[in-house]
């Protein structure tokens, strides 16, 4: 019997379980993940930014959490030798049309708190020589780090502090009675007090496994990035992006310097086949049909049609992708890009076609789901695994206690 179990063993699942042994030091705690190691999907194939928050609502959990999260992810990294590089990134606008929002986005920015400055074209190419910019914000706070890492030692202060990760296990069903939550998986029974659902690409599926429907679907949607050739690293200093399209949700290609030393260039944005579809030819029928039976999807595909086509062009088309980064980097060339390994993000999508724009919590009796954690998830972590533990009921069996880790 443990008096928390947590299905899902990515960033989000990692660093709740280690907030709860912050606020319940002597609690007996297991995260159950189905693949053989933990931070395999959204985290492992995450491009390892931290995100300084600047392009969310202000007040939105995303905004704060990104603000907070970027400073927590630092003192952690920095307390656990974990490499990382608060390097800034510069968010450039290539032509006119582009310039007022560049100046709503600097406002955005300065509600949301952030310590950011415009900068003239001049001082854009001080700080990226090859970008062809007329004007830019730069985001100091903004860095780089390894996702993967930081989940695996969230994982070993789990273990440090008695907790139990039960790996190749999958959930198959939940049963909430008024005293504790029954999880039968693909390797028997776990029982727990409570249980919380950071599933990730499976969050609404394990939410209704558990008896509870949400006015959501989860969508995958395909990133698909190249990275420069080693010769032409040079390009970038460190991260480059450009103004989004503030009507469509996804922030368009850029490019990312990685901790490890090479570019990331992308990604697009592509409705998967298979909701762990890394690759163009992944495919599941399951998947895929549930995804086109939803009309949130047509509707958001008829609100974005000609978006999609453009982000489907540049997933076939090597000379489209290079096109596109060519706006912001000129002298990139078409053999200057390498494919790289894809990620794909867990977006949860309404009826209406609008996709949810928050982290989204839901509270079952004896069972929270974390049901809408894309990015900036992973730069949010620690303040996501914050808030879950802060709306968990008094449990009068757990001593509390304030407890730095």
């Amino acid at each position: 019997m443990y008096d928390f179990a947590i299905v899902g063993g990515g960033i989000v699942g990692l660093s709740t379980g280690m907030a709860l042994y912050n606020r319940f030091p002597n609690a007996k705690v297991v995260v159950i993940e189905k693949e053989a190691s933990v931070a395999e999907h959204q985290t492992g194939h995450n491009s390892g930014v931290i995100h300084s928050g600047i392009y969310y609502k202000p007040g939105s959990f995303k905004a704060r959490f990104a603000k907070q999260g970027s400073q927590s992810m630092r003192e952690f990294a920095e307390k656990h030798d974990i490499a990382h590089d608060i390097c800034g990134k510069v968010i450039v606008a290539t032509n006119q049309e582009e310039l007022p929002l560049l100046d709503n986005l600097y406002e955005r920015g300065l509600q949301n708190g952030l310590a950011i400055t415009k900068i003239s074209k001049e001082e854009l190419l001080e700080i990226e020589p090859h970008v062809a910019g007329l004007a830019a914000i730069r985001v100091p706070m903004a860095g780089i780090i390894n996702y993967k890492q930081v989940s695996e030692k969230f994982a070993e202060i789990i273990q440090e502090n008695g907790g139990d990760i039960l790996l190749n296990t999958k959930v198959e069903k939940i049963n909430e009675s008024s005293d504790s939550v029954v999880i039968e998986t693909t390797n028997g029974t776990v029982k727990a007090a409570l249980v919380i659902n950071c599933a990730g690409l499976h969050s609404d599926r394990v939410a209704a496994a558990a008896g509870y429907k949400t006015d959501m679907k989860i969508l995958p949607f395909r990133g698909e990035y190249f990275k420069l050739k080693p010769e032409k690293r040079h390009l970038v200093k460190n991260l480059i992006y450009p103004v989004p399209n503030p009507k469509f949700p996804f922030l368009g290609v850029h490019f990312t310097r990685m901790i490890n030393g090479e570019v990331d260039a992308g990604p697009n944005a592509v409705l998967a086949f298979k909701r762990e579809g890394y690759k163009k030819l992944d495919f599941s029928a399951k998947d895929l049909a549930e995804s086109l039976a939803y009309k949130g999807l047509w509707k958001l595909a008829g609100n974005f049609a000609k978006e999609a086509v453009g982000e489907y062009v540049r997933s076939f088309s090597k000379a489209q992708f290079t096109k596109s980064l060519q706006a912001l980097i000129p002298e990139i060339q078409e053999d200057d890009l390498i494919p790289a390994p894809a990620g794909v993000r867990a977006q949860a999508l309404k009826d209406d076609g609008s996709m949810v724009d928050d982290f989204n919590i839901i509270m079952g009796d004896r069972t929270i789901h974390v049901c809408n954690a894309p990015s900036p998830a992973a730069t949010a972590s620690i303040e996501i695994g914050k808030e879950v533990v802060r709306r968990i009921p008094e449990q009068t069996h757990l001593k509390e206690a304030a407890v730095t880790l």
